[in-house]
């Protein structure tokens, strides 16, 4: 089987704009605040990327941070799993002991995403991205 690679990460805020601050001026890494349309998620950009925001230094990965609400999943940070067929990769975490969390959810222009529990109760998601 072919590995599938962390390709992001995710934390929750409870102060979005305090948030920014600190990652900006602590590691100088950029935000940028998405619209209702995508939860008001912030894309956060760790390293140089291409025109495609595809990150262009091997073994690096850009991030995001989502509103931290009432919700047990949402209390936690995720790295995200980047596979090439979800409905084969939620086959493939169910056998191995692992529990689908939710019903996943379509990101518009970027692709499929389910959040997963593994065998030791760490929340990760899983990707499908958009084949362009």
């Amino acid at each position: 089987m072919e590995m599938s690679p962390v390709t992001h990460f995710e934390m929750p805020a409870d102060n979005k704009s305090r948030m920014r601050r600190f990652y900006e001026k602590a590691f100088g890494w950029k935000t940028h605040q998405l619209g209702k349309e995508m939860g008001e998620y912030i894309i956060v950009t760790t390293t140089d990327t291409d025109e495609n925001r595809m990150v262009t230094k091997p073994g690096t990965i850009n991030g995001g941070f989502f509103q931290r609400t009432d919700d047990p999943i949402s209390q936690y940070p995720s790295i995200v799993v980047q596979v090439d067929d979800i409905k084969e990769s939620i086959k493939r975490v169910e056998a191995a002991g692992g529990k689908i969390s939710g019903k996943g959810n379509e990101i518009p222009g970027v692709g499929s995403h389910v959040s997963v529990i593994d065998t030791e109760g760490n929340r990760i998601s899983m990707m499908q991205s958009i084949k362009k």
